[in-house]
Formats: structure tokens, sequence, C-alpha cells
């Protein structure tokens, strides 16, 4: 980005909405003392929100979740709305998403209930301030961090704004990036690391069904409704390491996709992995939306990962508006 601008001040919130958090790409390497990475449920929109006020793409931001906040601005600066439409509304205009915006001190941004998908991201230029902790500013609900900004977002509470970086350029997302990376379909999956547990009747089960996003999820994990998989049980199975994105089949049958929160370790069967090209598609699945699943190659699924970072340049997602 070019021309970085001058933005200090701060934003309140008037309402927190649902489930607000502060967000950026999360803190990996701490697997290995029981601490999973958190960051933004779907970082696709996060990084291109990003994009839009000049950020770089691990920029801390609001993650609203199913109904969104409602929030003044105390300064001029550049935001960006990315992900899920929340209706939102800036001074009782429409305040599209996907595009640069730029509010004036004592302008109220309104987010309601989500229309699509769970999430929406407020991007602000030069980034909010926030609490760091183990290189990020993400809050984790399992594992509460720091004293401040770990869990839920409350009414009233104030964020500085970091005063540098932004940018005074008006851009928007080339609607065939945002259709490349929502279309609809199956989420590609690669064979997890137990999948020779389950039979071939089973595979063919879970390749073949449409799961329901059942109401107890969250960030730690996806419980889908749908066909049992009564995999071959065995007692002698050790607890492993797991990643984001591992589909663990527990004794019920029903698979859980282990999310953005998920515990390190686990000890059921895993048939599956989401690809990491299609894990933020995971982040905008909501409680009754249904979804299906179709395997790829590990060659494939870092093929289609070097497609989606290609795609992310700033050069190839993002034109003037």
């Amino acid at each position: 980005m070019e021309n970085p601008a001058q933005h200090t001040g701060s934003l309140s919130l008037l309402s927190p909405g649902f489930l607000t958090t502060v967000q950026d790409l999360g803190r990996d390497h701490y697997a290995h003392l029981g601490l999973s990475p958190s960051g933004a449920a779907d970082a696709v929109s996060l990084r291109l929100g990003n994009l839009l006020v000049g950020n770089p793409p691990n920029a801390p931001a609001l993650e609203m979740t199913l109904t969104g906040a409602t929030i003044v601005f105390n300064s001029a600066c550049p935001v960006s709305l990315a992900g899920s439409d929340f209706g939102a509304t800036l001074d009782g205009q429409a305040a599209p998403r996907w595009q640069t915006l730029f509010v004036e001190p004592g302008q109220i941004l309104r987010c309601g209930h989500t229309s699509s998908g769970a999430r929406c991201y407020l991007c602000v230029g030069g980034g909010i301030q926030s609490e760091t902790i183990l290189s990020s500013s993400s809050a984790h609900l399992q594992v509460p961090l720091g004293k401040n900004r770990s869990g839920p977002l409350r009414l009233g509470d104030v964020f500085e704004l970091s005063g540098t970086g932004g940018s005074d350029r008006a851009l928007t997302v080339k609607p065939a990036i945002i259709e490349n990376f929502f279309k609809p379909g199956p989420l590609r999956v690669t064979e997890g690391t137990q999948i020779r547990l389950f039979t071939a009747t089973e595979r063919s089960l879970f390749l073949s069904s449409t799961y329901r996003i059942k109401e107890e999820s969250n960030r730690m994990g996806l419980r889908l409704f749908g066909p049992p998989l009564n995999h071959a049980i065995r007692e002698d199975m050790t607890t492993e390491g797991v990643s984001l994105g591992a589909i663990q089949v527990p004794p019920s049958g029903e698979p859980i996709i282990l999310f953005v929160e998920h515990p390190t370790t686990g000890g059921y069967p895993k048939i599956a992995n989401v690809i990491s090209a299609d894990i933020h598609r995971v982040g905008q699945l909501q409680p009754g939306n249904e979804v299906r699943f179709e395997f790829v190659t590990l060659d494939a699924a870092i093929s289609l990962l070097h497609e989606r970072e290609a795609l992310l340049k700033p050069e190839n997602c993002l034109q003037p508006t």
C-alpha cells in the first residue's frame, strides 16, 4: 500500500453483539505446551479486510459472530468489513463489505444479524491496540490469556488506534476473488491418520452423506449431525497430537471438525483433515448449515494452498473503488 496515513484516536463499543473478540492470525508453535493457535476463524476474510485498509495481514481486528457489534468511532480512519453480511449501516446508511470505508469522528457503525455465513471482521487502518501475548493479540476462549481482551468484548470497551499505518486509497476486493474463495461445494479433505480403521463402506458413507452443523459447535470444534460412522473400536489407541481441521470420530460415530481453539491432543480416530485452502470456509459455517466432503491428494492440497496464497496478493485481489 502507498501513502501511509496517521490515524490517532479510538473506537468504543456501544453494544458488543453476540460474540465479538479481538483476533489476528493466531499464535503458532505452542501446541507442545497445550495451546492451540486460536486466531481468526476465517483468516481469508481477515487478510482481505486488512489489505483494504493498508494493514499487514496479521493486524488485529474485531471478529463478530452471528450478531454484530455497534461501534462509535472517536477519530477519522479507514475501515473495512469483510466476511459475512451483517446488514451493517454507518449513520443509518448501508455500509458495504469488501471495500475501504472512511469514517469520521462520532459516526456509528451498527452490525445486525448475519444473513449469510457466521462471521464478519471489522478492520481499522493501522490496526487496533490490544495486549500481545505469545506473539499474538488473539483472544482464546478456552484458555484465558492476560488480563485484558482474553474473552468476548463487553459494553463500553474502548480500543485505542495505533496512530500509524493504514492507507488513504479507496480499494475494493475483486468480485471474482470473493466468488472463488466462498463458492459453494464440498469441503476438500485429505485422508486422516486412522482412516484404515474405517471400512470401505464407512468411507463411502462419509463421502456420500450430507452433515448438518449442530448447535453445540464453537471455535473449539464443529459437531456434525448425520449418518454415524461406526468405526472399529481400538481400546489401545494412543492419544496423539491433533491438527487444525482434523475430523475425528468419537464413539457416537458423529464426526467433529477440530477448529481454531481445538485441544492439542486427542484419542479418537481421525478419518480426514480439512485442507488449509478450505479451512476459512469452516469459519463461516453456522448451526443448521449443511456440509459435504471430498477427498483430495496431499499434492493437490498443497497446490490449492499455493493458488490461494497467489490470489491473496494485493495486485491479484484488489482494485480501485
